[in-house]
């Protein structure tokens, strides 16, 4: 794909997506992952949970799934935004393999690609992954719903602020707008609406990330200090 105003828009990090055949190895079409071979998530939440140093599964699972929907959307938002069309990013053309570091894996062995619309951002990301995916976190254990939705919605603003970055940086003014009118259009969802609060899109739930040994407090937290510390959370803004 080409950008659709002719400048030359490498995408990296949480955007990147490997398009080559996968590798031999651990590489699984995440479609897998979401009919019940759960294996691998179980895996990934160990890894994150010794890296961590937590006990609380729920705390790992938390940021193993932040992690992880950063990367379906930041792989759809970006081609979405630069080029106008995105990866069709079907479950089973979408291979992961969750023993690396961050960011998490992920080879695309399609071919289709799917119009920068609001809708086909929702079904692609939304529907096809983040519905099954929580489906499959709930099968590992107990974790809130509430909060998994706000890890997705934290995901999705985060992808807005780097590629609202990358656009000024460009002086690419178009770019940093349809990014914000799609993301605005994702954002108005029942499961999403309400995660996030602001023009500064501040988070109305935590990702547990604090309640680690060695964490904190992520940029967007709904908390100005940790819980622990025994002050008061501040409400979401107006």
């Amino acid at each position: 794909m080409e950008p659709d105003d002719g400048t030359a828009a490498p995408l990296d990090g949480f955007f990147a997506l490997r398009t080559a055949p996968p590798p031999a190895g651990d590489h699984r079409p995440l479609a897998r992952l979401y009919a019940g071979d759960d294996a691998p998530l179980r895996a990934r939440v160990d890894l994150v949970a010794g890296r961590l140093g937590t006990s609380e599964r729920r705390v790992a699972a938390s940021v193993a799934h932040l992690g992880l929907a950063a990367r379906l959307w930041s792989t759809a938002l970006g081609p979405a935004v630069l080029y106008g069309r995105f990866p069709a990013l079907d479950p089973a053309d979408l291979h992961w393999d969750g023993a690396p570091s961050a960011p998490d894996d992920l080879w695309w062995a399609g071919r289709d690609t799917r119009p920068a619309t609001v809708a086909a951002l929702r079904e692609a990301v939304q529907e096809a992954h983040l519905v099954p995916l929580h489906a499959a976190l709930a099968r590992d254990g107990r974790i809130s719903s509430r909060l998994l939705w706000g890890n997705a919605g934290s995901a999705l603003a985060g992808a807005l602020r780097e590629l609202i970055r990358r656009a000024r940086a460009h002086g690419d003014a178009r770019a940093a707008a349809r990014a914000a009118a799609l993301v605005r259009g994702l954002l108005d969802h029942p499961d999403l609406a309400r995660t996030l609060s602001g023009p500064a899109l501040r988070r109305t739930t935590c990702c547990l990330y604090y309640r680690g040994p060695s964490g904190g407090l992520c940029g967007d937290c709904v908390f100005d200090h940790p819980p622990r510390t025994g002050l008061e959370r501040r409400p979401p803004a107006p």
